[in-house]
């Protein structure tokens, strides 16, 4: 049986905008297991990125708990989030979030160097990691000299390299054409099938959707439907 690796339960997010109480998310529950690769779908304003940051530990619930790899992440204090979400969690961002002034082989390394890994064992993780993304002759280029899929490839080894319990990834797709999205799904998907890499999107993209083997459906701050694909449907 497979572990439930994220547990939300009653999860809400309410918060001030000027004088009007902006309600996000509106007690949602979701278990998600070892090795999923799902998706939190739903057009802008659902909710989506809300719950993805709670369970990031990016940002804080206003009610509810979430519990992510057995550990209680809503009880945390700022600083403690921060070290679990670097311990634990992986992340994927629409807009790549890499260091300009870095090459991709060190952004790549970047998590693992925040951790005190030596650099002769991140050497060790990354470079086939980059070879394996089809980036072994771009390591030593800096995000400007690559293509924006080859920027989110990056992104995603940065992600993995650490081995985190689970890969979140906001809107991986958006700033991509519709070649480079596929391959980046189908990299991810490999990454999930060979490795047992956990992923969690959230996203309003087809493509990402028809990739995901569980879409959880959120409109206006509720989860709304819950969809399993089988095999056949995946294929």
């Amino acid at each position: 049986m497979a572990e439930t690796i994220i547990n939300v339960t009653g999860a809400r997010r309410t918060f001030v905008q000027g004088e009007v109480e902006v309600h996000a998310l509106r007690g949602a529950d979701l278990k998600v297991e070892s090795g999923e690769f799902s998706v939190l779908a739903g057009p802008s304003g659902s909710g989506k990125t809300t719950l993805l940051n709670l369970i990031g530990c990016i940002d804080e619930a206003t009610a509810g708990t979430i519990q992510v790899d057995g550990r209680d992440v809503t009880s945390m204090q700022r600083t403690e989030g921060a070290k679990f979400r670097l311990d634990h969690i992986g992340f994927v961002f629409q807009a790549y979030n890499l260091l300009p002034v870095l090459t991709a082989y060190e952004n790549a390394e970047f998590v693992l160097m925040l951790q005190g890994v030596p650099a002769a064992k991140r050497k060790e993780i990354v470079e086939p990691l980059m070879r394996r993304v089809g980036l072994g002759d771009n390591m030593h280029r800096k995000p400007h000299q690559l293509s924006g899929g080859q920027q989110q490839r990056v992104a995603v080894v940065r992600a993995i390299a650490s081995n985190p319990s689970i890969v979140l990834a906001d809107e991986p797709t958006a700033n991509l054409d519709s070649e480079s999205s596929k391959a980046l799904l189908d990299l991810m998907l490999e990454l999930n099938r060979e490795q047992g890499v956990t992923f969690l999107f959230a996203s309003h993209d087809q493509m990402v959707m028809d990739h995901a083997r569980r879409i959880v459906r959120l409109d206006s701050g509720k989860i709304v439907a819950d969809e399993h694909k089988n095999d056949e449907e995946e294929e």
